[in-house]
Order: structure tokens, then C-alpha cells, then sequence
């Protein structure tokens, strides 16, 4: 059976929608597809991200993620946007949630941390909630 696919989409597809492409991956890999984009990418992702990343959880980001753009996406089932007012209208799925995080971009590391950790949250609900049969049904 075919695993869903789970879009992450911020503004610049450098940070949160990074790390929740990322930790989707490695929280729940075995029952989602997670892939991320934006709506303006970045050409890079955010350095303070790959760093937090890695030493927070030994995930290299850089090495098999990238920012680009919802056009390059597959389709999905799941919309998720992190909470910068993106909408995207052409971009069909089944389920759509927007998870309101602040963007740390700019900001200490503590404000990476705080992202990072909902995100982790988030991940962890969406997976529950799945494997519960309480969304895609």
C-alpha cells in the first residue's frame, strides 16, 4: 500500500518546512512520504537550521534536501503550511492544516529550538492521527 505524501510549504522552503520535511522523515518515514516546498525558494537552506539539526538529531539536511518550488512537488494528500500566510490554491490534497509556527529565521538559536520542538510535536500528532484512522479515511 502506498504511503501518503506529505507537502511542508513556507515562503522561502529554507526553515521550518525544511526541518518538518526532515523530521517527518525520521519520526514517521515508515507511514509518510514527506517532501517540502515554497512558495519564493531560497537557493540554500538555512544555515542555523542544519546546524540545530544535526547536532539535535544527527540529520544532515543539506545532503538529500533542497529548497524548490510547489511546482516541483508530486502530488500530495497532505497540505501542511507553517503558518506565513501561504495559500495555494492549485495545489490539491486531501487533508490542508496550517501549524501558526514563527519563522526563527534571524533569530538565536533559541527561537530555532522552540520551531524545531513543535515541529517534533506536530509530526508526532499527524502520525498518531493517521495511524488512529482519524484523517485520510
Amino acid at each position: 500500500m502506498r504511503k501518503p505524501v506529505v507537502a511542508f510549504v513556507c515562503v522561502h522552503n529554507a526553515c521550518r518546512s525544511q526541518i518538518a520535511e526532515a523530521l517527518c522523515r525520521l519520526l514517521a518515514g515508515d507511514v509518510l512520504e514527506s517532501c517540502s516546498a515554497g512558495t519564493e525558494p531560497k537557493d540554500r537552506i538555512d544555515p542555523n537550521a542544519v546546524r540545530l539539526m544535526r547536532t539535535q538529531y544527527g540529520v544532515e539536511m543539506e545532503r538529500s534536501q533542497h529548497p524548490k518550488s510547489l511546482e516541483a512537488l508530486k502530488p500530495v494528500d497532505i497540505l501542511i503550511t507553517m503558518g506565513c500566510g501561504v495559500s495555494c490554491p492549485t495545489l490539491p490534497c486531501r487533508l490542508r492544516e496550517d501549524w501558526g509556527l514563527e519563522d526563527p529565521t534571524g533569530c538565536g538559536d533559541a527561537a530555532y529550538e522552540i520551531a524545531i520542538q513543535q515541529i517534533r510535536q506536530n509530526v508526532l500528532e499527524l502520525r498518531q492521527r493517521l495511524e488512529k484512522g482519524l484523517i485520510l479515511q
